[in-house]
């Protein structure tokens, strides 16, 4: 299990990835491959850009896009996205980037971490079990356009 920061070399195949992890159930997105690329491009490109992708030899096997914020209190960290191949869930990829995204947080002294993820999948159950906490306080809210 090789980590790493997340390069413009990077992005296709995290693009090709997301799509791989996403377009499957439970969550039956429907990436396709120019927009997810576009996708990543936009999240790779912005200010503060961080990111960590799991190589297992030449293939990604889980990416992490996240950008630092500066807060009232101390920088965070947000994160994106985080995403891990089918044939690589539940063996530990996903906790080593968050393990990662800690150390990173503690080397840049980064107060807090946080990400917006669907309260009825199995990602809120793991970010749970990595000690994140639901934040009763704030609703996503969205406008759909017609």
């Amino acid at each position: 299990m090789n980590v790493k920061s997340i390069t413009k070399e990077d992005i296709n195949n995290c693009a090709h990835l997301i799509g791989t992890a996403y377009n499957n159930p439970p969550w039956n997105y429907k990436w396709e491959p120019g927009r997810a690329t576009r996708y990543l491009n936009e999240l790779f490109e912005s200010s503060r850009f961080t990111g960590f992708c799991i190589y297992e030899g030449d293939i990604i096997a889980a990416a992490m896009f996240a950008h630092v914020k500066t807060w009232w209190i101390n920088d965070l960290l947000m994160i994106d996205e985080l995403f891990v191949s089918p044939q690589h869930q539940g063996k530990g990829y996903g906790q080593k980037l968050i393990d990662t995204a800690k150390k990173f947080c503690t080397e840049h002294n980064i107060g807090s971490i946080t990400l917006i993820t669907n309260a009825y999948m199995p990602a809120a159950s793991f970010y749970k079990k990595n000690g994140f906490l639901q934040a009763e306080q704030y609703t996503l809210m969205f406008n759909e356009n017609d």
